[in-house]
C-alpha cells in the first residue's frame, strides 16, 4: 500500500487484533518492500511447557535449544563463535531454570565441560546447582577469592589453548572443526554475577582486599569473553539487573547474546537488551511481570531486526539430577585434557606472570 509501511502497521496492530478477535497481531519486515503480518488466536507463551531430557548427547553443540517462540515454533540459539551470553531478569522468573535446562541438554556429551560460580550460596549443596555438581569440573560459591582462583584457572586454560590450537587442531578456530572429547566446549556459568564484580569502597584492609579481588575478577572474566571465542570457551553471566554495577559494561557489551526475563523498570530492560528495546514494546520485559510469563524471556533476534519472546521449558529437578548423575563419569578438567594432547610443556612459551 503506497506510503504505508512498517511503522504504520505496527501502530495499528492492536486495532487489527481487536478486529480479527485475536490475542495479538505482529508486523515484521519480510524482505524488500514486504511485511509479514501474523495473527495469534491463542497465546502459546502462556501455555505450560515441560521438557524431559532423554539423556542423549546433542547432535550439534553449536546450536542450543531454548524452547518455543511466540508462534509456538522451536527456538534455537546459535552458539558457534559466541564467547558470552548475558541473562537477566527478576528473581523466580526463570534464569537459573534456563541454565539448568541447558546443562541437562549438554551434560550427556563428552565434548562439553562445565564450571559454575554461584554467588547466591557458599557451598554447592545449598543452591540451585546441587543436582548437577557431579557433572561440573569446578564449582565455587560466593567467596571472591575462590572465584578469583577459578577465573584465573580458566584464563590459564584460555592462554594454553591459544598457544597450542594450531599444533593441536590444525586451525586457529576450534569451531571450524567443532568440540571433541579431547578439546571440549568449556562453559563457565557465573550466576548472580554482581556478587563477584561489585565495587567496594573503603579504606580498611578487608575492604581493600575485596575491592582488589572484585576488580581482578572483572579483568579475568573480560579476558575470557573477549578472547575465548576461537578456543571454545563460553561465559554465561546471569544477574537480576544487567546494569553496569552488576556486570561491568566492558564485559556485558561484548556478549553477543542477551536474554531478559521479566523486569520492573525500563532502565533494567535497556541494560539487558539495549536501547532499541524501547522501540519494541510488545517484547519489552517490563510488560512480562504477569505470573503467566514466568519462564518467558525476550531476546534479540539472531541475524534479524528486532526482538522475539521465548518460552523456556520447565525441567523437573529430578530429571536434571538423573541426567547429571548418569553423565558424571564424563566430567574432566579441560586443562588436564589439553596436557594429555599437547604435553606437559604446552605453556613453556606463555608468560604466566601476567595472570595475577
Amino acid at each position: 500500500m503506497p506510503k504505508i509501511g512498517l511503522e504504520e502497521f505496527q501502530k495499528r496492530a492492536d486495532h487489527l487484533a481487536d478486529a480479527w478477535e485475536c490475542t495479538r497481531v505482529s508486523v515484521n519486515p519480510d524482505g524488500p518492500g514486504k511485511l509479514r503480518i501474523r495473527a495469534v488466536r491463542r497465546e502459546p507463551l502462556f501455555e505450560p511447557y515441560a521438557y524431559i531430557p532423554d539423556g542423549k548427547p546433542p547432535k550439534d553443540l553449536s546450536v542450543w535449544d531454548l524452547g518455543i517462540d511466540e508462534y509456538a515454533l522451536a527456538s534455537v540459539l546459535r552458539m558457534s563463535n559466541v564467547p558470552g551470553m548475558a541473562v537477566a531478569g527478576l528473581p523466580g522468573y526463570g534464569k537459573t531454570s534456563l541454565i539448568n535446562g541447558l546443562i541437562s541438554r549438554l551434560a550427556p556429551s563428552d565434548a562439553v565441560q562445565i564450571a559454575v560460580a554461584d554467588g547466591k550460596v557458599s557451598e554447592a549443596h545449598e543452591g540451585d546447582y546441587a543436582d548437577v555438581v557431579n557433572r561440573l569440573f569446578a564449582f565455587v560459591g560466593d567467596d571472591l577469592e575462590a572465584a578469583n582462583k577459578l577465573f584465573d584457572r580458566l584464563v590459564t586454560l584460555r592462554r594454553a589453548r591459544s598457544s597450542s590450537i594450531r599444533r593441536g587442531l590444525g586451525t586457529a578456530n576450534m569451531w571450524s572443526k567443532g568440540p571433541t572429547k579431547a578439546w571440549p566446549l568449556v562453559i563457565l556459568v557465573v550466576d548472580e554475577a554482581h556478587t563477584y564484580f561489585r565495587e567496594y569502597k573503603g579504606t580498611d584492609p578487608e575492604t581493600k582486599r575485596l575491592a582488589h579481588l572484585a576488580a581482578n575478577n572483572a579483568r579475568l572474566v573480560e579476558d575470557l569473553v573477549k578472547k575465548g571465542r576461537s578456543v571454545g570457551i563460553v561465559v554465561v553471566l546471569a544477574t537480576q539487573k544487567a546494569t553496569g554495577d552488576a556486570i561491568p559494561t566492558f564485559i556485558r557489551d561484548v556478549c553477543p547474546v542477551s536474554l531478559s526475563f521479566a523486569q520492573k523498570t525500563t532502565e533494567a530492560a535497556v541494560a539487558a537488551l539495549g536501547e532499541d528495546i524501547r522501540n519494541w514494546p510488545e517484547a519489552n520485559p517490563v510488560s512480562m511481570q504477569d505470573p503467566g510469563f514466568v519462564g518467558v524471556a525476550s531476546m534479540v533476534r539472531q541475524g534479524q531486526e528486532g526482538y522475539t519472546r521465548i518460552r523456556t521449558p520447565y525441567v523437573d529437578p529430578e530429571h536434571v539430577a538423573r541426567v547429571a548423575q548418569a553423565s558424571a563419569h564424563l566430567t574432566a578438567d579441560p586443562y588436564e585434557l589439553l596436557e594429555l594432547q599437547a604435553g606437559p610443556n604446552l605453556l613453556k612459551d606463555t608468560d604466566l606472570d601476567t595472570i595475577a
